[in-house]
C-alpha cells in the first residue's frame, strides 16, 4: 500500500504517493462523483537469487479511493510521476450555481 498525503489549497486538491518502482503502465486513476480512485499493481521482482534476507517493499494489486469535498474540474485533472513520486492536482471547480452563504 502506498504513502499518500492528500491537501488543499485554495484552489486545488493535491494527492502525492510513493511508487517506487512503478510505471506509468502500473498505475490507474479515476475520478467520479467526487470520489478520486488510485490503483495499481507492483509486480514481483524477477530476481533470481539463492536466499533474500529481507522483504520489504511488497507486491501485488493496490487500491484507495479519497472523497473530495467540493467538486473538481475534471477536465483540468493531471497527474505526473516522477522519481517514484505520483502527484494528482485536482483544480476546484468553480461552479456559479455553487457557493457558501455566511450565517448571520
Amino acid at each position: 500500500m502506498p504513502a499518500v498525503d492528500l491537501q488543499e489549497t485554495a484552489e486545488h486538491y493535491i494527492l502525492t504517493a510513493e511508487l517506487p518502482g512503478l510505471t506509468r503502465e502500473d498505475i490507474d486513476i479515476q475520478l467520479r462523483d467526487g470520489r478520486l480512485t488510485l490503483a495499481g499493481a507492483r509486480r514481483e521482482r524477477g530476481i533470481t537469487c539463492e536466499q533474500y534476507h529481507r522483504v520489504e517493499r511488497g507486491h501485488g494489486s493496490f487500491s484507495r479511493t479519497f472523497q473530495l469535498p467540493v467538486p473538481v474540474d475534471v477536465d483540468r485533472v493531471s497527474a505526473d510521476l516522477h522519481d517514484g513520486v505520483l502527484t494528482i492536482t485536482c483544480p476546484k471547480a468553480h461552479d456559479a450555481s455553487m457557493r457558501r452563504i455566511d450565517v448571520m
